[in-house]
């Protein structure tokens, strides 16, 4: 890429305006302009061009906004309104193949695509958008056109419980870009926006290293922590004089056991193994792990590889072969887990 092309983000919002959405129609609108909010944000501070479309279904499928400049979004107050069934596969047919008709010309392109649903599949068939097709066939486009989608094109899908999770991966949506989330609240559907944030983070950080596509935006798992994202995001290896490794043997407090490991206790300096769904404050900082070496990375890219947004979020560990996560510490009780390690940075 030569140096006066710019990165273009093409961000698009598939939402559910199914009935069953009704009671959460007035927090969508809230999480949905926040996301464009902060989108409006980093773009500026990345110095990315961003550009958002939104597509909402019920029982069929419309395109509220095109690729319009994210500095210039209005409200989507006067544009989601409720009622009706679920095309669900239909939005996501038609919302990815509308966008591949935006021109490419000049410049880095990358399109992220979310959809937000609250239920299944049960009207895309009689669709106006999938016309004629049957249940099966749907099913087979969207993997299909999922298959033969360029390295440049994220699509990630929310979900409201397992049996949503099954139908997205038989309609090929990566396994790791599939979250799950509350439906039944609006809670819910905030903490739902928080992962569609970090992920977007994630995607935006990985865009400025060169990373054009995704197939693991809600995963700390191999896929998206491995040598490759780590040498992309600009982690830095920590000189191994600066740091240890103590095996935890039972469960105690970290400042309890740092010291009856003979060592000395500094708040932050002590970092706990993840292993366990946790929030992580905006503050917190994050330290990977090379099992095979014992070489730790860390820096404030750490958060962004994993895309970590300036808001408290939710972190879950992944399966992950080579590499281990660690969070720091402030509290002095914190209770750590036994079989696993405490990383102690000098």
């Amino acid at each position: 890429m030569s140096g006066n092309q710019n990165y273009i983000n093409h961000v698009a919002l598939v939402l559910d305006a199914s009935s069953s959405m009704s009671h959460l129609s007035g927090k969508v609108v809230e999480v949905a302009d926040e996301q464009i909010a902060y989108l409006a944000r980093r773009s500026q501070e990345l110095d990315q061009e961003t550009r958002v479309t939104v597509y909402v279904f019920a029982d069929k499928v419309e395109c509220v906004i095109y690729d319009k400049d994210v500095l210039r979004m209005p409200s989507l107050k006067q544009l989601y309104r409720v009622g009706g069934m679920t095309a669900l596969m239909a939005a996501t047919l038609k919302s990815q193949r509308e966008l591949a008709q935006t021109a490419q010309l000049y410049g880095d392109h990358s399109f992220l695509t979310f959809v937000l649903t609250d239920g299944q599949e049960n009207a895309s068939h009689r669709c106006p958008d999938a016309p004629s097709q049957s249940p099966r066939e749907l099913v087979q486009a969207v993997a299909a056109m999922i298959e033969t989608q360029q390295d440049n094109w994220t699509l990630a899908v929310l979900v409201p419980d397992q049996m949503g999770k099954r139908e997205a991966m038989q309609c090929g949506f990566p396994k790791d870009n599939i979250a799950i989330w509350d439906a039944t609240s609006t809670q819910g559907l905030e903490e739902a926006g928080k992962v569609i944030l970090k992920a977007t983070e994630k995607f935006m950080v990985g865009r400025a290293k060169g990373i054009r596509g995704s197939r693991a935006v809600f995963s700390t798992g191999g896929e998206a922590v491995n040598k490759k994202s780590i040498q992309a995001a600009g982690l830095t290896p920590a000189n191994p004089s600066e740091y240890q490794l103590i095996p935890v043997a039972r469960e105690a407090g970290i400042r309890e056991w740092v010291i009856e490991s003979g060592h000395t206790y500094r708040t932050g300096g002590a970092f706990y193994q993840l292993s366990k769904t946790e929030k992580i404050q905006p503050r917190k900082q994050i330290a990977v792990l090379e099992k095979k070496t014992d070489q730790v990375y860390t820096g404030p890219e750490a958060r962004a590889l994993l895309g970590l947004p300036d808001t408290e979020a939710r972190v879950k560990p992944d399966h992950n072969d080579d590499f281990t996560i660690f969070v720091q510490s402030t509290s002095v009780n914190r209770k750590l887990v036994p079989s696993t390690r405490l990383l102690l940075m000098n």
